[in-house]
């Protein structure tokens, strides 16, 4: 297993693994999910890591139909400027391959903010930790595994 799901098992959240077979080719690995799980976009959240004012990252996650406001993550992560972090470190600092990041059991802990339309649903989709894999669980779940904070992250 995946050090997501890890996180999970250990904790005794309920949650709920759905995969699917992943198509390389395929342009947006959320899209996909939200796709061949049959499950509405706005549930399905992806996970981003931005850095801010080029000193420290931060994880944001969103639903996959929605943009990410760096004005937003900025503001909610206490800076004044986010861009979108190198992939590579990306990679590095979170222990998972890029399309399979999860807010969960990431390598390095980094301060993660959950969009809050997350809270309209009983359960949202988030990676389970590799392309073609997803873990279904609550926000609050979610929120309370990675210290997370409820913000408006898109605009």
């Amino acid at each position: 297993m995946t050090p997501a799901v890890n996180v999970a098992k250990k904790a005794k959240i309920d949650y709920r693994l759905h995969s699917y077979t992943h198509d390389p080719s395929s342009a947006s690995y959320g899209e996909e999910a939200s796709e061949k799980l049959g499950v509405p976009p706005e549930r399905v959240f992806k996970t981003l890591v931005v850095m801010i004012d080029a000193k420290q990252m931060a994880v944001a996650v969103i639903p996959v139909s929605s943009m990410l406001s760096m004005k937003h993550i900025a503001k909610a992560a206490g800076g004044k400027k986010a861009e979108m972090a190198n992939g590579a470190d990306v990679e590095r600092c979170s222990g998972y391959i890029l399309g399979g990041v999860s807010p969960l059991g990431q390598k390095k802990r980094l301060k993660i903010f959950i969009d809050a339309t997350a809270e309209h649903f009983p359960t949202i989709y988030v990676s389970a930790g590799r392309r073609g894999l997803e873990i279904e669980l609550s926000s609050v779940d979610l929120m309370k595994l990675t210290d997370g904070i409820s913000v408006p992250l898109c605009g």
